[in-house]
């Protein structure tokens, strides 16, 4: 079985411990994570992890099976790279002295579309966002210039044939709306009375 690139989107409530719960579940099969990303969705108070993963599609399909099952989980979406749109965002740190008035560089971060974002007297950090080979080819042209620092970000990804996770939300609350609250005199804080 040929194992190729998959971007997991899981679509969770914000439980504390719940990444620990689904890093766990890729560490008791030993799959490696590649990257992780948690952010909010679209809808309040639903978050969305966004993880790589280089693995078989059997493998895949199962996985999605377990994470479904965990009691946190609305949805889990796997797919190939041909099925999202997906960025990188990066920062490089480099000294000021030795980009300030050069003209490769300022036709480099055209080329690359990066953009300045701080500059001192002792550096200047530049940002890009794109794909892993343009941000490290940009890393191997800005490492000419005594790159100080570098640092990229997780993927984040959007899944090109997707109505994304609202739609299914409202279509779950429409199909089982949320019971109004048992009204009880005796759970009523202000009826409580307590004999000594």
């Amino acid at each position: 079985m040929q194992k190729i690139e998959h971007t997991l989107t899981i679509y969770t409530e914000n439980q504390i411990g719940l990444a620990s719960k689904i890093a766990g579940l890729f560490s008791r099969r030993k799959i490696n994570l590649e990257c992780l990303n948690i952010s909010p969705s679209e809808i309040e108070k639903i978050f969305r992890f966004t993880l790589v993963v280089i693995e078989s599609e059997a493998v895949m399909k199962n996985l999605v099976r377990q994470l479904e099952k965990l009691v946190d989980v609305f949805i889990v979406y796997s797919n190939t790279n041909e099925e999202i749109i997906w960025q990188k965002m990066a920062l490089f740190k480099v000294p000021t002295q030795n980009i300030i008035k050069n003209a490769k560089v300022e036709r480099l971060l055209r080329e690359f579309g990066a953009n300045t974002v701080v500059i001192r007297d002792d550096y200047t950090i530049f940002e890009t966002v794109g794909q892993d080979s343009d941000i490290n080819k940009l890393l191997k042209e800005l490492d000419k210039y005594g790159l100080i620092e570098f640092v990229k970000s997780s993927r984040i990804a959007i899944i090109k044939n997707s109505e994304g996770i609202h739609k299914k939300v409202m279509d779950m609350e429409k199909n089982h709306p949320i019971p109004d609250p048992i009204v009880n005199e005796y759970l009523d804080k202000k009826n409580l009375i307590f004999d000594l």
